[in-house]
């Protein structure tokens, strides 16, 4: 086990370390040497200070995603659950593959890999739930003396979970779920059918609290263009020589349009998202006081504030909808995000009142941001692909005796409630 570091921050004891794992797990079992490329696993082991030295269970976090590192405490309060946790167990938090410290993946790592987009389409399908769930069992079995651990998953990590039950049940000792219990068997067009309905009920939502933005997202809209005229204009690849005139840029050069904008909405499955949209829109205008008016000017703090917003992980968006793919799939996932939205005009970039979309990637997301667009080669081919590694095995959770205890949120906007409780 190598120590890289041990410290407290106030009312907690943290080891980092960190371990070797394939790149690519096929031939390969967990607990065992292995030969060809490897990454670093990273993460850490939290106790509270008065049980350093006390040898209490496991308890390993699944952090949500994908693409998400493990929490970075402040303090024993400051993810609400590790206060409580840190009495009965020594806490894991792993950084999953490729995020965080876990060598980490971005756009300096995917636009150096040639041959069309299929080494990258390659090296991505290695950062999904089969691979995550094994480090995982690796890093127990080696590490820790093979012990049975409880695992916590929130959101993406409920998906996780049901992975680590499917594959490896016998090392884990129970679990939890924050609404996350994935809808088995996997289909990215039918959880996207169920939540685009839910975010125009959000959107109404957000309107009633709030009337006057429906006002202000009108008049900041009705400056923008869209997806399809930054196309027309020749601005793909964010040359802002080709956009339409008066296109508004963001801090980092990218081209502000209506579906950019409607991104805002990914943030409505989480308190207090209404709120923190509504004071993003409070400063959008220049003149006077601010106050809505047709035309007038967007604030440089405005456009900060809504590509801070918009922006995300290296890993989120490239995978978001593969995570539901599943060993061999009779059709590929063909951007299902955006195959639904087609199907509802209500989220027309051209309607008033806007409506906000949820979490969901969309074809020009790897056009038209520049953090993103190093992964559009690999992105036309996963799209295209139906060969994906095993990440539930429906008869073996049939099976299932390890205890799991599931907190679902009944109107989450993210893994749909419905679904989850059909599982």
């Amino acid at each position: 086990m190598t120590l890289l570091s041990e410290y407290y921050v106030p009312g907690l004891h943290i080891e980092d370390r960190s371990i070797k794992v394939p790149l690519d797990w096929t031939g390969h079992e967990p607990g065992h040497g292995f030969d060809g490329e490897s990454i670093s696993l990273f993460y850490r082991v939290v106790t509270a200070p008065e049980h350093v030295h006390d040898d209490l269970p496991l308890l390993v976090f699944l952090q949500g995603g994908p693409g998400g590192s493990g929490p970075r405490p402040l303090g024993p309060s400051s993810d609400g659950w590790i206060e409580e946790a840190i009495k009965h167990f020594r806490v894991v938090l792993p950084d999953q593959r490729g995020t965080g410290r876990s060598s980490r993946v971005d756009t300096h790592v995917i636009e150096g890999m040639d041959g069309g987009g299929k080494a990258g389409a390659a090296f991505l399908k290695r950062f999904l739930a089969d691979s995550i769930v094994r480090d995982f069992e690796h890093l127990r079995r080696t590490e820790f003396g093979g012990a049975r651990w409880a695992t916590l998953g929130q959101s993406y990590g409920g998906f996780l979970t049901l992975t680590y039950l499917s594959l490896f049940p016998e090392g884990v000792a129970a679990s939890f779920t924050c609404g996350g219990i994935p809808h088995v068997p996997a289909n990215a067009t039918e959880v996207y059918e169920h939540t685009f309905p839910r975010m125009a009920r959000k959107t109404a939502q957000f309107y009633e609290r709030y009337g006057v933005d429906a006002d202000r997202v009108a008049a900041v809209a009705d400056q923008l263009p869209t997806v399809a005229e930054i196309a027309e204009a020749g601005g793909i690849g964010g040359d802002s020589g080709s956009l339409p005139e008066g296109t508004p840029l963001l801090p980092n050069g990218d081209p502000l349009t209506v579906e950019r904008l409607q991104c805002l909405g990914s943030d409505f499955g989480m308190k207090p998202s209404f709120e923190r949209v509504h004071w993003i829109f409070d400063d959008a205008f220049v003149d006077g006081d601010g106050s809505v008016s047709a035309g007038a000017a967007l604030s440089d703090e405005f456009l900060a504030k809504v590509m801070n917003a918009t922006s995300s992980r290296p890993l989120y968006w490239p995978l978001q909808e593969f995570i539901y793919a599943n060993g061999e799939m009779e059709q590929p996932i063909r951007w299902a995000a955006q195959r639904v939205r087609d199907g509802k005009p209500e989220f027309g970039a051209d309607e008033r009142p806007l409506n906000f979309t949820g979490e969901a990637m969309f074809p020009w997301m790897f056009e038209q941001e520049r953090a993103l667009r190093p992964f559009k080669p690999a992105m036309d081919v996963l799209m295209e692909d139906t060969h994906f590694g095993t990440i539930y095995d429906a008869d073996q959770l049939a099976r299932n005796e390890v205890p799991l205890q599931a907190a679902v949120y009944f109107d989450d906007m993210y893994v749909d409630s419905g679904l989850q409780l059909d599982t």
